[in-house]
């Protein structure tokens, strides 16, 4: 599989299409953030579109700084605090809902640490081959901590969740990873949020069953 401008582009519009959709089955406020996150994945994607368009011509400087620093913000610092606070608040009380407490603790931590990387280090973006390298001169000493709370803060949550499906979320999100750093090892960042934003594509899913289940008040 190639990325492009294309793939880029069309899948920002797809998911914004479906994240509507996905808001407009929500019932109550504790179940907006959780359908937003397809439609966040759109502009996300959008955000790369736009740097395939402009990495490759001279003159674009700002524009490919500005939208470097929008995919970054989305990849290292929203995800993993929207995802566990999102899915926090579709839980009821009760152990499941501590455990949920702890990982959106860990997903702070781990965003406030790379949101003060991201503006304090060197971040460029950079079209190699087929796929965009996002380079950062982070320090390297805290990496695997980092890593750490990342995968704590986006992974394990859907497997805490009473929700029906959202284990299989879950699942997927990690055969995600697997691929991606598989087969794209250098391009990790860009592939990953690639995938999920398409897995993200089950929180329709998701919705409707909730939206099912639940009256609307």
């Amino acid at each position: 599989m190639c990325f492009s401008t294309s793939v880029s582009i069309g899948a920002g519009v797809v998911l914004t299409i479906v994240g509507v959709a996905s808001i407009k089955k929500t019932h109550h406020n504790s179940q907006l953030l959780f359908s937003s996150i397809p439609l966040l994945f759109g502009v996300q994607q959008m955000a790369e579109g736009i740097l395939w368009l402009t990495l490759p011509n001279l003159g674009y400087e700002i524009t490919q700084k500005i939208f470097t620093y929008i995919f970054l913000f989305f990849a290292q610092f929203l995800w993993p605090v929207w995802v566990p606070i999102s899915i926090l608040l579709l839980e009821k009380k009760g152990t499941r809902k501590n455990i949920q407490k702890v990982l959106v603790g860990a997903g702070i931590l781990v965003g406030i640490y790379l949101l003060y990387c991201l503006f304090t280090f060197h971040v460029e973006a950079k079209i190699v081959g087929h796929h965009i390298v996002y380079i950062q001169d982070y320090p390297s000493s805290l990496r695997i901590y980092g890593m750490l709370l990342y995968g704590l803060a986006t992974i394990l949550p859907p497997f805490f969740s009473h929700i029906k499906r959202m284990k299989l979320f879950g699942i997927a999100v990690i055969v995600s990873y697997a691929v991606s750093a598989i087969f794209y090892e250098h391009y990790i960042l860009s592939v990953w949020c690639f995938f999920a934003a398409i897995v993200s594509l089950s929180i329709y899913a998701i919705m409707t069953n909730i939206s099912k289940e639940k009256p609307r008040n």
